[in-house]
């Protein structure tokens, strides 16, 4: 005698669970293991390969599908795959301790990572070793935030390390050109984007060799772009103006 599932249970194994409660219930989507953060984060574009079943479920691990008419009522549409996106970025993801904390660790270190691979420091022009930056880390008791991307949080690391040790993002060194003319005008204008002014030299047009905070870059760009309407230029030469090979400690 044949045993059948029944047809409103879906049976799936070794999934990574986003649960999401709205509108007084709770609702939960199946999606594949380690896929969830490249979605979040924007790595992982393609929703086929972080879902393993466009369902939304009231309990994954039971198979239980949830009502139409409980979805449209706590999302207001009954489209599938947008009710899937909307728990997929503010859903909670379900994972066991040793998961979570094999998680935190790979993110301590990715963010780790981007540190030292955007700064500096300022006083050798060198950077700083992943290990130093991670040891920083910890002395400042950082603590990961699952729900928001490695680069985010290194920004935010950048900032609070800055008032415990010497550190700086690496400058972009950039050539600027700018039509005769307009050249006064324009250099005073970008004068407070600039950190260092390390060549000048002036014919029909002045061009420059500079250094200035990533930060600043689209600003600078923008300015040239709009002001020269594309009679100007601008060239990055370096995304990092860093002495060559790593700081020791």
């Amino acid at each position: 005698m044949s045993i059948f599932t029944p047809t409103n249970q879906i049976r799936l194994t070794n999934v990574a669970v986003v649960r999401i409660k709205k509108g007084g219930k709770r609702f939960e989507i199946a999606c594949y293991k380690n896929k969830v953060m490249s979605w979040r984060s924007g790595a992982e574009k393609d929703l086929d390969e972080v879902l393993q079943t466009h369902s939304v479920f009231v309990n994954v691990s039971k198979g239980q599908v949830a009502k139409k008419e409980d979805l449209t009522k706590a999302f207001g549409t009954e489209d599938l795959t947008e009710i899937c996106k909307q728990i997929l970025a503010k859903g909670e993801l379900q994972v066991s301790d040793k998961e979570r904390q094999a998680q935190l660790e790979t993110m301590f270190r990715d963010i780790a990572t981007i540190v030292s691979e955007k700064c500096i420091n300022p006083e050798t022009r060198r950077p700083y070793t992943v290990n130093l930056i991670e040891r920083a880390m910890k002395d400042i008791h950082y603590s990961v935030n699952t729900n928001k991307n490695s680069k985010q949080q290194a920004l935010e690391v950048i900032r609070k390390l800055k008032e415990t040790m010497q550190i700086q993002r690496a400058y972009m060194r950039l050539r600027l050109v700018l039509p005769g003319k307009e050249a006064k005008r324009l250099k005073e204008k970008l004068k407070p984007l600039l950190q260092v002014v390390e060549s000048e030299d002036f014919d029909d047009q002045l061009e420059m060799t500079v250094l200035v905070d990533p930060g600043c870059f689209r600003e600078i760009d923008e300015v040239i772009r709009c002001e020269t309407k594309g009679r100007g230029n601008l060239e990055v030469l370096s995304l990092k103006d860093v002495e060559e090979g790593d700081e020791k400690f």
